[in-house]
């Protein structure tokens, strides 16, 4: 085992990422072959990163992988790959005075428009369009979808 490593991309079948990054962890576990990180970013469709001393080691695992179709000619660094690795803020592009609807909770398929965003807590405010009395309530950015931002307050 050598202490160098890049990282190699797999070509894979669109929205079997995940499947193929399980299975090449049980082939690469239980073939004892060295890969040391596998990586299935959700931007990227079709493919997944995969750390390896070399891509022979990434061509051995993926061959009897369903759904790893190649590995793609050539290498990346870390540093490349490290803006997947940083956890994007799920409150980012959700501003006040947007319309949102909530994907989950008490308040799931509610309609409402944005009071605050809070990016510290990554939790927003908002008052619920069907309410009698529009109340704020707050809930964390990952649970709401933004249907429209709202010109005006931009």
């Amino acid at each position: 085992m050598s202490d160098e490593s890049a990282i190699f991309v797999v070509k894979t079948t669109a929205n079997q990422e995940r499947s193929v990054a399980n299975m090449m962890a049980m082939v690469a576990k239980k073939e004892h072959f060295d890969i040391r990180a596998i990586l299935v970013p959700d931007e990227l469709k079709g493919y997944i990163l995969v750390e390896a001393p070399d891509s022979g080691i990434v061509d051995l695992t993926i061959q009897n992988v369903a759904h790893a179709r190649t590995v793609v000619k050539g290498q990346s660094s870390l540093g490349e790959v490290s803006h997947f690795l940083t956890p994007k803020p799920t409150v980012t592009g959700i501003t006040e005075g947007a319309i949102i609807e909530v994907t989950s909770g008490p308040f799931k398929g509610e309609k409402a428009r944005v009071k605050r965003v809070d990016e510290g807590h990554e939790e927003i405010t908002v008052e619920l369009f069907d309410a009698v009395v529009p109340i704020p309530i707050t809930i964390r950015g990952d649970t709401v979808r933004v249907l429209k931002k709202d010109e005006e307050h931009a």
